[in-house]
């Protein structure tokens, strides 16, 4: 509804990048940058300074991006008292997920959300937790759903349930009998891990570290960006991993893996994090409040 120039420059100067700007926003680069430019022209000043591929507010800019930012608060402000007079629920909501909750909790949720809210749409960006969380942090997306800790206190987090992370084991490993095993011992085997970044690495090495041990000493053998492929990698004999007990369900069912507890056990939480955004599109507000409901009823 507001002209599309100040959209478009107002996402390139959250993020300070054309780049990042255009992929949230589905255009090309150049795209971006003409409408950026078109800007520029109507108010006839420079509104960022570029150096060495790196981008800066002008003053102008910082003023521009100033109002830009009011002006996109009252036309939210707008809608959600005119959607609360009509009782709608549409629009189009930006949602990033760590790679565990995007493959193993979202689908079920978005689907039973879109049966109840048809007219709101979804757009999902999965990464790992870091960079979910820097997604938030730029306004890139609008609500981000997160395995690990948060340590930014300018975000707003609120934790959806709690999840329970075991050892997964071929069931040939001379571990497959132990009911359970203290987490340093992963130090004596080939051990899988995710990438860096992932929540399910940095929880791990907390706990290993918690625990008296060190996550110098484990044997890393491999590097893997998602737990489909650590799952593969086990189930091959190539090391044992931590997961969490929702990803392996299916490989239970199936023996082809084994879940071990741990002594000192590992529990995260499944966090939504936003902005502290005093109005929100109402999709937003309904997407978050059934969230919670949903995460209720799946403990």
């Amino acid at each position: 509804m507001a002209d599309r120039r100040l959209q478009v420059f107002h996402t390139v100067a959250r993020q300070l990048s054309f780049t990042k700007a255009a992929e949230s926003l589905h255009m090309t680069q150049p795209a971006v940058t003409f409408q950026v430019r078109q800007l520029e022209e109507y108010f006839n000043t420079r509104l960022f300074d570029r150096t060495h591929n790196r981008i800066s507010l002008t003053d102008a800019g910082q003023r521009v991006y100033e109002y830009a930012d009011r002006i996109f608060s009252l036309y939210a402000e707008m809608e959600n008292a005119v959607r609360d007079l009509t009782g709608e629920v549409s629009g189009v909501l930006m949602l990033g997920a760590s790679t565990t909750i995007a493959e193993y909790m979202l689908p079920a949720l978005l689907g039973d959300f879109k049966a109840k809210y048809p007219e709101v749409s979804i757009r999902l960006q999965v990464a790992n937790t870091d960079g979910i969380v820097s997604m938030v942090e730029n306004n890139s997306i609008d609500l981000g759903v997160v395995e690990a800790p948060v340590s930014n206190k300018n975000l707003v987090v609120e934790t959806c349930r709690m999840d329970q992370m075991v050892l997964v084991v071929p069931p040939s490993h001379e571990l497959a009998k132990r009911k359970s095993v203290p987490i340093t011992e992963l130090c004596n085997h080939p051990y899988i891990c995710r990438e860096e970044g992932s929540g399910t690495r940095e929880v791990m090495l907390e706990a290993m570290s918690a625990a008296g041990g060190n996550g110098s000493d484990l044997d890393i053998v491999m590097e893997l960006g998602s737990p489909e492929a650590v799952k593969g990698a086990v189930e091959a004999g190539m090391g044992i991993s931590i997961l969490s007990r929702a990803t392996i369900d299916k490989e239970l069912k199936l023996g082809c893996l084994v879940a071990i507890n741990l002594e000192e056990p590992i529990e995260r939480p499944f966090s939504f994090v936003h902005q502290k955004q005093k109005f929100r599109l109402r999709a937003m507000e309904k997407l978050l409040d059934f969230a919670k409901g949903y995460c209720k009823e799946h403990q």
